[in-house]
């Protein structure tokens, strides 16, 4: 649920779903595209990066429309509806020559292409009024106005997906040659004894899978085959590490061993998914494993700066006063990842993360203001308990001057009859920050 990449350590490929509902077994690979067809990379030459591999027939490919919301990259949203594909469905269009191949992307890529099974959507809300063999035909909800989709592309018929007096939805598929769901039933007939037979799978993607899902169904007997897991070494080192997870989050503390034992392997990439996971497991204990990572300066920046990260998943007050220390001399990259996971405290412990400024150096001080000021998860009354010296009136008056205004506003009287100057710079900078040159640029 995070969009965090990390790129100066590349992680090996390993294809899990997305999405696992534990109660029934089904698996989701979701697919954003901002033009939204059924397509999916593929290579001809490297078997590990085909289109399907280490998927299974009923798992399933979920459409998601995504369109730009403002300038960052972040600045994404995802439109109604999520549809469904089977890969099951694909595999026999594909097989059948239903589907068709684009021309390589690059070599930066692998020279991967893309395979598409065609499809056709509704522009806009509206209802079916017309279906033959050759053509969909809809009304526009708002203009009245009757569409006409034709069922061929590139000489393949698609099949309707709509009939007669349906309403469909904008970006809704309404012909393929793959049937499109907008849901799939649970039937609740996953167990425990279906994830422990999943570990002696041949497929790498299914033991990771029941590694991470047995968590959920605790017992001897899966804590038994997890232990074996994890004491295989001949075993991929993400299940084991999953398996080591599951008994940890059991309470099996002994297994904090083995990821001690990681966080110095030889290999960077495995360090940092041993952090990615440890910021999975909501425990004191690796909280403490996390917060050793982050203040070791023998280890690599990255997996510092990933432990951090994962300390911001986390949020355990145990971890504040670590993340306020990095802000001292160390690698920008670990610098601003503690900035931005202390910011995820701020709804939870501001009180304690603002009665740090007055003992705090100049550059925690710094990291500490825009943790507070990108939050916005603070009372004017608890900052002004922190003014103790000219620096910290300087950094207050920035936190509270850099918030919305109509936010603050009631709270800032008490401010002005305690320090009339931090008050000046904070309607100072609330006009400036308001005003419409703020965000003019020269270009």
């Amino acid at each position: 649920m995070n969009f965090k990449i990390w790129k100066r350590i590349k992680i090996k490929r390993v294809r899990v779903p997305d999405i696992l509902c534990i109660q029934c077994g089904k698996r989701v690979e979701s697919r954003a595209k901002t033009s939204l067809e059924i397509t999916m990379s593929h290579s001809t030459s490297t078997l590990e990066r085909g289109w399907d591999f280490g998927l299974e027939e009923n798992d399933y490919i979920a459409l998601v429309k995504c369109i730009r919301s403002g300038e960052k990259p972040i600045d994404w949203v995802a439109e109604e509806p999520v549809q469904y594909v089977q890969v099951g469905n694909m595999r026999e269009a594909y097989g059948k020559g239903l589907a068709f191949s684009e021309k390589p992307k690059g070599a930066g890529e692998g020279f991967e292409i893309r395979v598409t099974w065609p499809s056709s959507l509704a522009r806009d809300d509206g209802e079916v009024i017309s279906v033959d063999s050759k053509r969909i035909q809809y009304r526009n909800s708002k203009s009245g106005r009757v569409v006409t989709l034709r069922l061929s592309k590139r000489g393949v018929l698609l099949e309707p997906r709509v009939r007669v007096g349906e309403a469909v939805r904008k970006n809704q598929i309404i012909a393929s040659v793959v049937p499109v769901v907008q849901r799939f039933d649970c039937d609740k007939t996953a167990s425990g004894e279906n994830y422990l037979s999943m570990l002696d799978s041949a497929s790498l993607s299914d033991r990771y899978v029941s590694a991470k899902a047995l968590a959920y169904f605790p017992s001897d007997n899966v804590a038994d085959a997890l232990t074996r897991v994890v004491r295989n070494d001949r075993e991929h080192i993400y299940v084991r590490l999953e398996a080591a997870s599951s008994l940890l989050r059991s309470g099996q503390t002994e297994y904090l061993s083995f990821f001690r034992g990681l966080l110095n392997d030889p290999y960077l990439e495995n360090r940092l998914e041993c952090v990615i996971v440890l910021g999975e497991i909501d425990l004191d204990k690796s909280c403490d494993l996390l917060v050793a990572t982050l203040l070791d300066s023998n280890q690599h920046p990255e997996i510092r700066a990933g432990a951090a990260w994962s300390l911001g998943e986390l949020r355990n007050k145990k971890a504040t006063e670590a993340l306020v220390r990095v802000f001292n001399k160390v690698e920008t990259g670990v610098r601003e990842e503690a900035a931005r996971a202390l910011m995820r405290f701020g709804d939870l412990y501001s009180k304690d993360i603002i009665r740090l400024l007055p003992t705090s150096t100049e550059e925690e001080r710094a990291g500490i203001a825009w943790a507070l000021s990108k939050s916005g998860q603070f009372e004017v009354t608890d900052l002004i308990r922190s003014m103790t010296d000219d620096e910290t009136r300087k950094w207050i008056a920035w936190i509270v001057g850099t918030q919305d205004k109509a936010k603050y506003i009631s709270q800032i009287e008490q401010l002005k009859h305690v320090d009339g100057e931090v008050y000046f710079a904070v309607t100072v900078l609330w006009k400036i920050l308001s005003s419409w040159i703020a965000e003019l640029d020269v270009y």
